[in-house]
C-alpha cells in the first residue's frame, strides 16, 4: 500500500483525468522571454516525466498593457502559437498535461501603459495606472478570452485565469483599488462582474473539454480586502460561470506578511482553502509552502483541498512525484523556500534557477552526462560547495572521496539550520547525507587533510570554506567577546544585552537566533499567525488582525551595527530582506549603520560616527558577538599549488562573500559537470 494514498490518487475531471493530486504551480522563470522554445520545452518535459499531474506556465500577458514588464511573453501571433506548440508537444510526449496562465498585471505592470479599475498607484511599481472606461474594460475581457483560445490552438490542456495576488482582476474586487461608481464598481455584485464575465466568456469560447482554473484570492492580507462572504460568493459564481478548478491565491504582492519565504510554516495557509471546501462542487487546490510528499498527503487527508499546488519544489526537483510514487521520497531535493535563485532573480530580471538545483531552467545547458572514463576525485570540505561537487561527480560515474574535519556533513549549513525560520536547512542536510550514500561517495569525516594525503587522486577539489574575518577592534580579545561560530556551534553563553558587530546576512541570522527562545514560530502556526497579525478572513476583511502583529517578547535586548553607512541588511535577498528587517524590528532590535568601533570594554562597545569620529556612545552589552565577515580558508590549496599540483578551488575557499550557498552549489555542480 502506498504511503501517500491521497496524493497519488487520480482526479477525474469528467473530460480528462489528472494522474495524481499534485499540480506544478505557475512561476515566472524568464525562459519565455529568451525566445528559445526548445529550452522551455526541455524544462517542462522533464517535470512532466517527473510526474506532475498538471503544470501551469508562468504568466502570459493577454495584451501589451497587461504585461508585467514591457515585452512580456504572450500568444499574440500565429508564430507565438507555433512556438508554444513546441512546448505542449514535448509535454504530451512525456504523458504530461500543461495549462497556460493568463496574467494581466493591471497596476502592478512596470510600464507607463498600465491600466486599472481606478487610478490608484501601486506601492511596488513606479507608474500610476490609467483608469479604464467601459470600452477599455471590454477590450481587456476580449483580450483575455482571445489568449485562452490561442492557448487551446497551441495545444495547451487548459488555462489558469490569474485572479489573485493583487493583479488586474483582483484589483476590481476590493475597494482598496476599485473606486468606481459604474457597473464595474460600488457593490460587490458589480466589483465581481469582471472575473465572472472573463470565465463565462472563456468557457463559451473554448468549449467544454478544456481546463479552466480560476486562481481566487482567498485571503488578501491588505487593508480593505475581501470579506469571507465575498470570497465564498465569488467562488460559487466562478463555478457557475464554467471554471473546472479553483486554485488558492494567498496575499497581494504588496502585502506586508510573508507568504512563501522559508520562515513561513509549511502549509501555513491551507486552513483558508479548507474553509471553502464544501461551498463549491468543483475541485479546490491549496497552495503555499508545501514542499514534501508527507506534508501534501497530510493536507489532503485532512480535507483541506482536493489538490495541492507546489511551484518552487519542482525547481528543486523536477522528478518530485516520480520519486514519491517509487517510494523514494527521501531522495527528493527539497525546496528550502529561500527565494534566492527564483523570485530574487525574477525581480532582478534574471533567468530563474534554484539554489539547491542549478539545473532548473538550464536543462539544455547544464547536464550531468555519464563519464567515459571514471576518475578518482578528492573533495575536501563537506559544505554546500563540496557536497554538490561530490554528488554530481559521483552521479556521473567518478569515484569520489569526500573529506571533512567535522563529524558531520553540511559545513556552514549546520549553523544556518539552527536559526529560527531556517528549519528547512535540516532537511537540506538530510538530503545531501542520503544522496552521498545513494551515489556511493566514500566519506572520511573527522579528518584533517594534508597535501600529502591527496597525491593519488586524479582530481582534487578544495571546498574548505571560510574563517571569520578579524575586525581588528581594540578589546576584541575580552572574555565577553565571542564569534558567531562560538554561539551557533560551540554553545557559548550569551548575556541578556548583546551587541552584534556586523549587519550582513550572518549578523541578521545571529540576531534572529538571540531574540528567540523556545519553539520557533516557523514550527508553531498559531504563534506565527499572531506574530504577523494574520487573522481569520471570516472575522476581519482581508485577514489582517486589527491589533496588528503580536510577536512574542524578545529573549534578549540586541543592538546590531555595521561600519557601512548604508541601511543594515541592504545586501539581503531582494524579496526576503524586508521580512528579516521587519522580524527584527518587531523584536525591538536596534540597527546602527555608519559606526566606528572605538573599543570593546567590559561594559560593551564604544562607537562613534563619521570621519571625525563624532557622537561617542557606549552600546551597553553583556556579550559582544563578532559577525564581521569571512575570509577564504585556502591554506590547503596553497600547499598543493606550492607542490605544483593542479587543484580546483570553489565555494567560500574561493570567494568568502556573505556565505553564498547559491553560488557555492552552482559552482560545485558546474565543476563536477566538466570533470
Amino acid at each position: 500500500m502506498s504511503s501517500y494514498p491521497h496524493l497519488l490518487a487520480p482526479l477525474d475531471l469528467g473530460f480528462t483525468t489528472l494522474k495524481n493530486r499534485a499540480i506544478m504551480g505557475s512561476m515566472h522563470t524568464g525562459l519565455e522571454e529568451l525566445g528559445d522554445y526548445h529550452r522551455i520545452a526541455a524544462y517542462f518535459a522533464e517535470r512532466a516525466e517527473g510526474g506532475a499531474a498538471l503544470m501551469v506556465t508562468g504568466g502570459m500577458a493577454p495584451n501589451e498593457e497587461g504585461g508585467v514588464l514591457p515585452g512580456a511573453a504572450g500568444l499574440f501571433t500565429d508564430q507565438d502559437i507555433a512556438n508554444h506548440r513546441i512546448v505542449t508537444d514535448a509535454v504530451h510526449a512525456k504523458d504530461g498535461k500543461i495549462a497556460m496562465q493568463i496574467l494581466h498585471a493591471g497596476r502592478y505592470a512596470y510600464s507607463p501603459k498600465c491600466v486599472a479599475p481606478s487610478p490608484v498607484k501601486s506601492p511596488i511599481s513606479p507608474f500610476p495606472p490609467a483608469e479604464l472606461d467601459e470600452d477599455g474594460i471590454e477590450k481587456q475581457i476580449a483580450d483575455i478570452v482571445t489568449a485562452a483560445v490561442r492557448a487551446q490552438e497551441a495545444g495547451y490542456d487548459g488555462v489558469e485565469v490569474m485572479g489573485s495576488e493583487g493583479y488586474f482582476i483582483n484589483q476590481f474586487l476590493v475597494t482598496h483599488t476599485n473606486k468606481r461608481t459604474d457597473r464595474w464598481g460600488g457593490s460587490y455584485e458589480n466589483r465581481m462582474r469582471l472575473p465572472i464575465e472573463i470565465v463565462r466568456r472563456t468557457r463559451e469560447a473554448v468549449g467544454t473539454d478544456f481546463i479552466i482554473i480560476y486562481r481566487l484570492s482567498m485571503i488578501d492580507l491588505v487593508p480593505n480586502g475581501s470579506t469571507w462572504e465575498e470570497v465564498v460568493l465569488l467562488a460559487k459564481e466562478i463555478e457557475k460561470a464554467g471554471a473546472t478548478i479553483i486554485n488558492t491565491g494567498i496575499g497581494w504582492h504588496e502585502a506586508r506578511v510573508p507568504t512563501i519565504a522559508t520562515s513561513v510554516p509549511r502549509g501555513a495557509f491551507t486552513w483558508v482553502t479548507k474553509k471553502l471546501m464544501g461551498e463549491v462542487s468543483i475541485p479546490l487546490i491549496t497552495s503555499n509552502r508545501i514542499n514534501n510528499p508527507q506534508t501534501a498527503e497530510d493536507i489532503l487527508a485532512d480535507g483541506c483541498a482536493d489538490m495541492v499546488s507546489m511551484a518552487r519544489p519542482w525547481l528543486a526537483d523536477g522528478h518530485f512525484m516520480r520519486k514519491t510514487a517509487e517510494g523514494k521520497a527521501e531522495q527528493i531535493n527539497i525546496c528550502i523556500a529561500c527565494n534566492q535563485a527564483c523570485l530574487d532573480h525574477t525581480f532582478s530580471m534574471k533567468l530563474t534557477s534554484c539554489l539547491v538545483n542549478p539545473r532548473a531552467c538550464h536543462e539544455t545547458v547544464l547536464n550531468y552526462e555519464p563519464v567515459a572514463a571514471a576518475k578518482t576525485v578528492a573533495v575536501v570540505g563537506a559544505g554546500p560547495a563540496g557536497l554538490s561537487t561530490a554528488l554530481v561527480a559521483a552521479e556521473r560515474g567518478h569515484k569520489v572521496t569526500l573529506f571533512d574535519k567535522d563529524s558531520e556533513v553540511g559545513g556552514q549549513l549546520n549553523m544556518a539550520k539552527k536559526i529560527p525560520g531556517k528549519e528547512e536547512f535540516w532537511h537540506m542536510v538530510d538530503y545531501f547525507r542520503t544522496m552521498l550514500d545513494v551515489h556511493g561517495v566514500q566519506q572520511r569525516l573527522n579528518t584533517e587533510v594534508t597535501a600529502d594525503m591527496l597525491g593519488d587522486f586524479d582530481e582534487v577539489v578544495i571546498a574548505t570554506g571560510v574563517l571569520p574575518r578579524d575586525p581588528g577592534i581594540a578589546g576584541q580579545d575580552g572574555a565577553n567577546v565571542v564569534s558567531y561560530v562560538d554561539v551557533l556551534r560551540g554553545g557559548a553563553e550569551v548575556g541578556e544585552k548583546v551587541a552584534v558587530i556586523g549587519a550582513g546576512g550572518i549578523g541578521f541570522d545571529i540576531s534572529e537566533y538571540l531574540v528567540h527562545e523556545g519553539e520557533s514560530p516557523t514550527e508553531n502556526l498559531d504563534a506565527w499567525l499572531a506574530e504577523w497579525g494574520v487573522g481569520d478572513p471570516s472575522n476581519v476583511a482581508g485577514g489582517l488582525r486589527p491589533e496588528g502583529p503580536q510577536p512574542e517578547a524578545p529573549a534578549r535586548a540586541v543592538t546590531m551595527m555595521q561600519r557601512k553607512a548604508k541601511k543594515p541588511g541592504a545586501g539581503l535577498g531582494k524579496t526576503t530582506g524586508w521580512i528579516h528587517r521587519a522580524s527584527l524590528k518587531m523584536k525591538d532590535v536596534e540597527m546602527l549603520a555608519g559606526v566606528n568601533y572605538e573599543r570593546i570594554t567590559d561594559a560593551g562597545v564604544e562607537v562613534s560616527t563619521g570621519e571625525a569620529r563624532e557622537n561617542p556612545r557606549l552600546i551597553e552589552a553583556d556579550t559582544v558577538v563578532l559577525c564581521a565577515g569571512q575570509v577564504p580558508l585556502r591554506a590547503l590549496a596553497d600547499d598543493l599549488e606550492a607542490q605544483g599540483r593542479s587543484v580546483h578551488v570553489i565555494g567560500g575557499a574561493d570567494v568568502a562573500a556573505e556565505l553564498d550557498a547559491k553560488r557555492a552549489i552552482k559552482q560545485g555542480s558546474e565543476l563536477a559537470a566538466r570533470l
